[in-house]
């Protein structure tokens, strides 16, 4: 049985190695712990039990202790996108879609502008919100 939980140690070693993605990392102490209780002759039975529980802590403590440290951070804004969808900013030049016109400022720069509704308008001074970005022009609502 030593040959046997050597192989499955060097096997979850490997697989893991290779995938580089906590697959197989979980069955590395159960294995070495098995192969420990086979150098003193404790039966196959309480190896195998033995493995699958201590595989199966080690699963779970990563589950759930371990769950803090691998959770991902929201990413934070990096580009003019995600810093401007959904904030407000103050129409600077009256929003026309029909007549073609338009700017808001918004962090301090100014933006050409466009109403999300065709029809609708927004005079100098509105607050509106930037829905979407749609080539050089900001995408408005009120």
């Amino acid at each position: 049985m030593i040959y046997v939980w050597v192989a499955v140690t060097l096997l979850a070693i490997v697989v893991e190695a290779v995938t580089v993605s906590l697959v197989s990392i979980w069955f590395i102490p159960g294995s070495v712990i098995a192969l420990i209780l086979s150098f003193f002759s404790v039966p196959e039975w309480i190896q195998l039990t033995v493995f699958v529980v201590v595989s199966i802590i080690m699963l779970l403590l990563a589950k759930f202790v371990f769950k803090k440290a691998f959770r991902r951070k929201t990413p934070e804004a990096t580009n003019v996108v995600d810093a401007v969808i959904g904030k407000p900013a103050v129409v600077t030049e009256k929003v026309s879609n029909i007549d073609e016109t338009g700017a808001v400022k918004i962090l301090g720069k100014e933006w050409s502008a466009l109403s999300e509704n065709e029809k609708e308008t927004f005079e100098v001074g509105d607050v509106v919100t930037v829905v979407k970005i749609q080539g050089v022009k900001l995408v408005c609502k009120k």
